[in-house]
């Protein structure tokens, strides 16, 4: 596994990923890292195997979902998909930050449309929980509409929905943290989602560089409405200091470590207004057991791993799944369910996200 991780890294980064897709799909890795009850988790309605998904952005359009639930995750979030198929961004955009953990990148909803990821996921044998990240086309006259299609497409066959408002790379597609904008596309995919044959859990993607006002209106409409609950968060487009590889000046949505202090500060402040109302998949900078257990003290449910599982592999999975049923058996608790939101109110006013 690590002589295959380092054949992957020789290759450009979006090579790499087209070589793991296909790898996975056509050679699926069986392995058992062992079933812990202590980690079975309840959110949204749905039974959770563990706590540790894969986000969004790996398998894009569903071509690998049963091999990558044999990995050992508790749950798979396949997309962003976008009704009709698209390529993306110009090329290269993706760029590896390996002194800082981190990548950047400007795909641009690069899938290729409902149609086929519904067909794929019709005919695949699942493993745990199954996501769909849902978003607009490119240059959509109506992207309110591309997200209850989405809902309508894929209520046979997602576990739950997350409604991607946060990418940086569709332009314009931020605006929908805008009170209105957001109130107008939480009622109509609520709507749609009421049509489906069979209703499924709605969560909402949030940016992690969303403003204070922003992040106040964003959760008085998800909690006026009821949606189920949120994913905090995606990528940013800030550049926080230290960055030390020469491509952290490239565009695109930055992710992995250096956002880990943001995205994991904005989860307690959700969870803090929240509470357990708005169950919060915690994603942005996970990579061992010590970020995982941070984010769960800070107010996840439910945890997702994206970069850090490029940097370290199948191996980070285990690390955190093994190691969070040492630190439950320390902590002399049933479950990790027991401390999350521990250090909430620490973190959201901390710039010490990290126990000492």
């Amino acid at each position: 596994m690590r002589l295959a991780a380092f054949a992957l890294r020789a290759l450009s980064p979006e090579a790499a990923h087209r070589v793991a897709i296909r790898t996975l799909r056509l050679y699926p890795f069986r392995r058992s890292p062992g079933a812990d009850g202590r980690l079975r988790v309840q959110a949204f309605g749905l039974t959770f195997p563990n706590p540790l998904g894969l986000a969004a952005g790996f398998d894009k359009s569903a071509e690998a979902v049963g091999a990558l639930g044999a990995l050992g995750f508790g749950f798979v979030e396949v997309g962003t998909l976008t009704p009709k198929p698209q390529a993306g961004n110009p090329k290269p955009r993706i760029y590896r930050l390996s002194r800082d953990r981190a990548i950047i990148n400007r795909m641009g909803f690069n899938n290729d449309g409902y149609v086929a990821a519904a067909v794929r996921l019709g005919g695949t044998q699942r493993r745990g929980i199954v996501g769909v990240n849902i978003g607009p086309n490119k240059g959509s006259p109506d992207r309110i509409a591309d997200y209850a299609l989405g809902v309508e497409t894929f209520s046979e066959f997602a576990d739950y929905f997350a409604i991607n408002i946060s990418s940086p790379n569709t332009p314009g597609l931020r605006d929908l943290h805008a009170r209105d904008e957001f109130a107008k596309l939480v009622d109509t995919v609520l709507r749609a989602r009421d049509r489906a044959t069979t209703p499924r859990p709605i969560l909402v993607k949030i940016s992690p560089d969303v403003t204070a006002p922003q992040l106040d209106d964003l959760l008085d409409v998800a909690l006026d409405r009821r949606i189920d609950g949120l994913v905090v968060s995606n990528t940013s487009v800030a550049r926080p200091q230290g960055l030390t590889s020469a491509a952290a000046r490239e565009t695109g949505g930055l992710s992995g470590r250096p956002i880990f202090e943001a995205s994991t500060r904005l989860l307690a402040q959700c969870f803090l207004r929240c509470g357990r109302a708005l169950p919060i998949i915690g994603v942005g900078g996970i990579e061992d057991l010590r970020t995982a257990l941070t984010k769960i003290e800070a107010g996840a449910t439910l945890l997702q791993i994206y970069t850090g599982f490029i940097y370290h592999g199948p191996s980070a999975i285990d690390e955190i799944l093994q190691g969070l049923g040492a630190e439950i058996a320390r902590r002399g608790l049933p479950s990790f369910q027991s401390f999350i939101g521990s250090r909430a109110a620490e973190i959201a006013h901390s710039a010490a996200i990290m126990p000492s």
